[in-house]
C-alpha cells in the first residue's frame, strides 16, 4: 500500500489536513506532461502513467473535482491520457490550452472560444524565422491550434537551440500580439490572458472549492502555484505538489510536497484514494 507523505511546510500540512477531513469540499488539479505522463522525446508519443487512470478513478469519486490543467488541447490530452469514458471518472474536467478550452466527462463534448488570430500568422511566419536563426538538426514545432511550439530536446545542443531561439520567438510573439512560454526545452507561443493559474482559479471558484491540491512539473506551472497561494490568502488551504524533475528547479523550491515524477504523483494519488475510500 502506498503511504500519504508529509508535507515539508505548515501550510501544505493545513491544506492536506483539510483535504482529508473534507474531501467532498476538495478540488484535485494536475497538469498532464511529467505529471501524469513521462516527459518523452517526441510529445505526440506522450502517454498518461498506465497506473494513472485507475488511481484517478479511485479518487475522483471521493473529492468534489477532479481537473487536468494543460497547455495541449483539451481533446488530445483526453485521448493520451485515456480518461474517456472511464467508469469513476464521469465528472472529470479537462482543461485544455491553458483553460481555453473546457472537456467535461459528463458530456464528451469541448467547449472553446475562437482563436486568436496572431497563432495564424505566427503559424505561417515561423519556418522562415526557424531558418534564419539557423535552428539546427533536431528542432522542431508543434502544431498546438491555439498555440504553436517550438521544441529543442531533439537538436544536437537541446539548450543552446533553447536560448538561441528564445529572443526571436519572442519578438515574433510580440508582433502578432502573443507571448512566449518557456517550459522544459520548448518556447510556446501563445495568446496572453491564457495560463493555469487563471484556469485554476476559475476552477475553483466554480466549484467553491474549501481545499485543493495542485500538483505539476514545468516552469508553465508556475502560474498554478501563485493560484493555490492567493487562494490560501483568501482563506482556502492548499497543497503544492512537483513531480519531481532535475531540469527544473523552481516548483520543487516552491512547493510544499516533492514526489519522484509520474510515478509519485500516481503512488500519491492511490494513496489519497485509499484514505479516503
Amino acid at each position: 500500500m502506498d503511504l500519504l507523505p508529509t508535507p515539508a511546510t505548515q501550510a501544505g500540512r493545513d491544506g492536506l489536513h483539510t483535504l482529508l477531513a473534507k474531501p467532498r469540499a476538495a478540488v484535485i488539479g494536475l497538469d498532464f506532461d511529467g505529471t501524469l505522463a513521462p516527459i518523452v522525446a517526441d510529445p505526440e508519443q506522450a502517454r498518461a502513467h498506465p497506473d494513472a487512470v485507475p488511481a484517478l478513478a479511485g479518487l475522483a469519486p471521493e473529492v468534489a473535482s477532479v481537473a487536468v490543467v494543460t497547455g495541449r488541447p483539451a481533446e488530445v490530452a483526453v485521448r493520451y491520457g485515456g480518461f474517456a469514458n472511464v467508469p469513476g471518472l464521469e465528472h472529470l474536467t479537462v482543461l485544455g490550452h491553458y483553460g481555453a478550452e473546457r472537456w467535461d466527462a459528463a458530456t464528451g463534448e469541448v467547449t472553446a472560444p475562437p482563436p486568436h488570430p496572431g497563432v495564424a500568422a505566427v503559424r505561417a511566419e515561423l519556418p522562415g524565422l526557424l531558418e534564419r536563426a539557423g535552428a539546427g538538426h533536431g528542432t522542431w514545432t508543434e502544431d498546438k491550434g491555439r498555440a504553436v511550439a517550438v521544441h529543442t530536446r531533439r537538436a544536437d545542443d537541446p539548450q543552446a537551440a533553447f536560448e538561441a531561439l528564445r529572443g526571436p520567438l519572442t519578438e515574433l510573439a510580440a508582433r502578432h500580439g502573443l507571448i512566449v512560454e518557456p517550459g522544459r526545452l520548448v518556447l510556446e507561443l501563445r495568446p496572453p490572458g491564457m495560463d493555469k493559474g487563471v484556469a485554476l482559479l476559475d476552477h475553483v471558484r466554480r466549484t467553491a472549492a474549501g481545499s485543493v491540491l495542485y500538483a505539476g512539473d514545468d516552469l508553465g506551472d508556475l502560474p498554478a502555484f501563485a493560484a493555490v497561494e492567493e487562494l490560501r490568502s483568501e482563506g482556502v488551504p492548499g497543497l503544492l505538489v512537483c513531480s519531481g524533475s532535475t531540469e527544473v528547479t523552481e516548483l520543487a523550491e516552491r512547493a510544499d510536497l516533492v514526489v519522484d515524477g509520474p510515478e509519485g504523483v500516481v503512488a500519491l494519488l492511490r494513496a489519497l484514494a485509499a484514505r479516503l475510500g
